[in-house]
């Protein structure tokens, strides 16, 4: 299985909780899919999109439980990331890890290594 992650600030994350199902951040819902990233891809997705911004989870799903709703499409560079074309419901979930920052200002991920 491959697992795949969103990087989500907690309070996003708490409104999810409350409805049980994730329908995306407002860049989500602006490009019409939930971006994921890989473990290879996720450090530069956090440098890119959330440098220096506090309280983010990164939150894992296995690729595999999404079906077709999930499409691997190019991006950065021409790499292929993980889009949901609909909401993540939060039984498909595996992991919510908070990503501290580091005291340069760097988030610290954990080992994403399978």
């Amino acid at each position: 299985m491959s697992t795949i992650y969103k990087i989500i600030p907690a309070g996003l994350w708490r409104t999810a909780e409350r409805s049980g199902v994730f329908t995306g951040s407002e860049v989500d819902s602006r490009d019409g899919f939930i971006h994921f990233s890989t473990a290879a891809q996720v450090a530069e997705t956090a440098a890119k999109h959330f440098a220096g911004q506090p309280d983010l989870l990164l939150v894992a799903v296995e690729a595999d439980r999404l079906g077709p709703a999930l499409k691997w499409e190019p991006s950065r560079g021409g790499a292929l990331f993980p889009h949901l074309y609909g909401p993540l419901k939060l039984d498909l979930v595996t992991s919510v890890v908070p990503i501290p920052l580091g005291t340069d200002g760097v988030h610290q991920f954990p080992d994403l290594a399978a």
